[in-house]
């Protein structure tokens, strides 16, 4: 059972730092370029400007400098509900909700903690020395839990309220919540982010725990949308004509679609299977086949989504998923709270 607490969470003061819709930002690796540069403009206390700061060092000076101007200012110990409001790939208003807490970061082998995904050698050393220059995890990870909440959303006006990206989301200080779930928790995202606080109580044992926003399977607002390829191009493909994608994979090539021949009921390796040349990926099943008809492509594979049924059983398995198996939508915001350490 991993050991889950609340925490004195750093949050910005909007009287000193300015209005909450130009401090936050998505994660940092969902961010390029030109999104940075358009984060960065927003304000000089972006939440970028420690997540992708020029260098460890900068943002750890940047941190320390807003900590004692008031920028941010630290809250008493608690849990926080968190509630995302948002229309998904599908067209279809949601709302997601869960709770940010404090999180025992244990290795994968003590079962507590189960990943359903590979993860890169390359973003975790660069996090790594985000970590050990700030002492603080400045964005949260991800994580399921098959239980029913702890606790309910608390009465009242939110204490923070902001949207960004089309989503609004929505924060509340739980004050007399007690978290204990019994279930393994499944990262959904932050796999990187994870192992880098495991490394990193590796190397400061009292850094015992990392920061989290724990959403419930049963969660009405959880949905995990599926992410279509894009093949550039792609050998033999076996299977029926039909009218309009269904059940299973469909391949749309030629202006056809194909009901993909398979014993597997796991879309992901089915497409994998067939060995697909130059392959990418989105959310939206009319922009793959719109790439095939614009002759960007050979052929597109259009998927169902994978369940939290199915990503509970390759962790619980100690098995990975094929890239981009899973798209967990909408990602958390940062900048609404930091956990230092």
């Amino acid at each position: 059972m991993a050991d889950i607490r609340p925490f004195r969470a750093l949050r910005y003061d909007p009287a000193v730092a300015g209005p909450l819709d130009r401090l936050v930002a998505p994660p940092y690796d969902v961010i390029d370029d030109d999104l940075l540069r358009d984060y960065l403009a927003r304000s000089p206390y972006n939440v970028v400007h420690l997540t992708l700061g020029d260098s460890a060092e900068d943002s750890a000076r940047d941190l320390s400098e807003w900590r004692r101007a008031g920028v941010l200012v630290e809250s008493d110990p608690v849990y926080w509900w968190v509630a995302q409001d948002y229309v998904g790939p599908d067209g279809v208003s949601r709302t997601r909700e869960g709770f940010a807490a404090s999180v025992e970061a244990t290795p994968y082998s003590a079962r507590q903690v189960l990943p359903h995904e590979r993860t890169h050698a390359g973003p975790k050393e660069g996090r790594l020395r985000l970590l050990r220059a700030t002492r603080t995890q400045l964005e949260p990870i991800f994580l399921l839990y098959d239980a029913d909440p702890p606790f309910g959303r608390p009465e009242g006006e939110p204490a923070m309220d902001v949207t960004d990206g089309g989503v609004r989301t929505r924060v509340w200080p739980v004050v007399d919540g007690e978290a204990t779930i019994d279930s393994p928790l499944l990262i959904a995202d932050g796999h990187h982010r994870y192992e880098t606080a495991v490394a990193f109580r590796d190397e400061e044992p009292s850094a015992t725990h990392t920061f989290a926003v724990l959403v419930s399977s049963r969660s009405p607002g959880l949905e995990i949308f599926p992410t279509h390829r894009i093949a550039r191009s792609v050998g033999e493909i076996v299977g029926d004509e039909v009218d309009a994608p269904g059940k299973g994979v469909t391949a749309y090539r030629g202006g056809r679609y194909i009901r993909v021949a398979s014993d597997d009921d796991f879309g992901p390796r089915v497409v994998e299977a067939l060995a697909p040349e130059g392959v990418s990926y989105t959310p939206y099943a009319d922009e793959a086949v719109a790439a095939v008809d614009r002759g960007e492509a050979e052929a597109s594979f259009l998927l169902q989504p994978v369940t939290v049924e199915q990503v509970a059983r390759f962790a619980h398995a100690g098995e990975t998923m094929p890239q981009k198996s899973t798209f967990f939508y909408p990602k958390l915001t940062s900048g609404l709270l930091f956990h230092p350490l």
